[in-house]
């Protein structure tokens, strides 16, 4: 079991007149790199929806930006899987640019029937996968 991290390089588009990213474009980031860590453990998130009619929803998230990133800057994007509820689960995804933290997420997925919005209960397999996200310091 491990942590999932991914680079993004910060574009023109990331970023506000000043060249700093612009503070929403940390959440946009944080999903790119939740799908591709969910994806490197055998799965994609349209497997969910398809085989099973279910979705993840953000029920909340909170950041702290420490340093800001730069255009041109080369971050990292660590995803670990913090908690595993019934039909939640809360990831920490921390931004790197080399060594230095610059921001830190705390987010919780509810996970939903398409149909009707309710919550519903991980799939087996999909709270397998999401343990793979745990790090357990090994």
């Amino acid at each position: 079991m491990t942590t999932h991290s991914i680079d993004f390089r910060i574009y023109y588009e990331d970023t506000d007149a000043g060249g700093v990213v612009y503070h929403a474009r940390y959440f946009a980031f944080a999903e790119r790199a939740r799908t591709e860590a969910i994806r490197a453990q055998g799965m994609a998130a349209i497997d969910l929806l398809r085989d099973y009619g279910l979705a993840f929803v953000i029920r909340s998230a909170s950041i702290d930006y420490l340093m800001p990133l730069r255009l041109d800057d080369v971050m990292t994007v660590r995803t670990r899987l913090l908690e595993q509820g019934a039909a939640s689960c809360r990831l920490e995804q921390i931004f790197f640019r080399g060594a230095d933290v610059c921001a830190q997420l705390d987010v919780r997925l509810a996970c939903i029937r398409v149909a009707d919005a309710r919550a519903a209960r991980f799939p087996p397999s999909w709270r397998v996968l999401l343990l793979k996200l745990a790090d357990t310091g090994q």
